[in-house]
This record gives C-alpha cells, structure tokens and sequence, in this order.
C-alpha cells in the first residue's frame, strides 16, 4: 500500500520565502500548495484540507494570529494543525519556552522561525506532522 503524500498549506506575503521553502519542502518529499494572505489561507484550507498549515504570523490585513482564531472558530478548521512562521523569536534561554507556549495559547502547535537553516525547518516540520 502507498503511503499519502503530506500536503503543506505554506502561507506567507513574501513571494521569495514562499518559493524558496516550497522548492526546499518538495524536495523532502511534501505536496506543497502557497497563499499569500490568511483570508486566502482559509478557503484553501477548507477546499484543500492540509495535513499542515505553515502560517506568517505578520502579514498584512488578517495577520497570523488573527487567521488562527478564525480557524479555531469554524467547524471544518477547528481541528487543523497550524504552526506559526516567524522572523521572531528569540534564543535566549527561557524565551523559546515562552514562545512556544504562547504560540500554543493562541491554537497553533508550535512555531518555526523564518530564519532557521532550511533542513532545520524541514526536521521541524517533520516533527510537527508526527
């Protein structure tokens, strides 16, 4: 029996980061479908149903969090595995923990930065799919 192709929902306002990472996740063996905004991010991910939503948390107009509230508010979506992507996010001891945390609070799994090596992404992302 073949195994299902996991499909990423990338959703990002840079053009760039959006090819580059779905160039980097295609490779590793991912489906990868990209939106550029969250209002976008939720009608994909209903029509698409992904096994994961990679969602900005700064974009213009419905930001990150904002599309993860409205996530956690629809039937259909309530139940999608988000994580955040940021250009956030601070390394100092203690403060990964206090982000994590408060990326869970909001709804999401979790985050991963932006500025991360692209393989330390795609372990991440693993990970979260497990």
């Amino acid at each position: 029996m073949e195994s299902k192709v996991p499909l990423i929902l990338l959703v990002d306002d840079e053009p760039n980061f959006l090819e580059i990472l779905s160039v980097k996740l295609g490779a590793a063996g991912y489906k990868i479908e990209t939106v550029e905004s969250g209002d976008v991010a939720l009608k994909k991910a209903k029509e698409l149903k992904p096994d994961i939503i990679l969602l900005d948390v700064k974009m213009p107009i419905k930001n990150g969090i904002e599309t993860v509230a409205e996530m956690r508010q629809d039937a259909e979506l309530k139940n999608a595995k988000v994580v955040f992507l940021t250009s956030y996010g601070d390394l100092r001891p203690g403060t990964v923990e206090t982000d994590e945390k408060f990326a869970r609070e909001i709804g999401a799994l979790g985050y991963i930065r932006k500025t991360d090596d692209l393989d330390a992404i795609t372990d991440k992302i693993r990970s979260f799919l497990k």
